[in-house]
């Protein structure tokens, strides 16, 4: 029990640390903002694929995997996913 107090004390503490850090560099809000546009472009994204399911026959969920991918590559990330999806399911 102690264990595992230390460990969540040790990652709020480190999160904390990166978060000033981040802020505190000079292009470090701009980089906030970019990867919040680019979670939200990435869920809508997501999100209009399971809407158009009933035409295409290819629902993703939407999980932190498929999230992160889609926020990380953008359209070539969702179109990776459904070629994943299609392919080995």
């Amino acid at each position: 029990m102690v264990v595992n107090v230390a460990i969540w004390g040790v990652l709020i503490l480190s999160s904390l640390l990166l978060i000033m850090t981040v802020l505190r560099s000079r292009g470090g809000t701009r980089v906030l903002a970019s990867l919040g546009v680019n979670v939200v472009v990435a869920a809508f994204l997501l999100y209009l694929l399971n809407l158009l399911s009933g035409y295409t026959h290819v629902e993703l969920p939407i999980n932190t995997a498929t999230l992160g991918t889609a926020t990380v590559l953008g359209v070539p990330g969702v179109l990776l996913l459904i070629g994943v999806k299609v392919v080995l399911l």
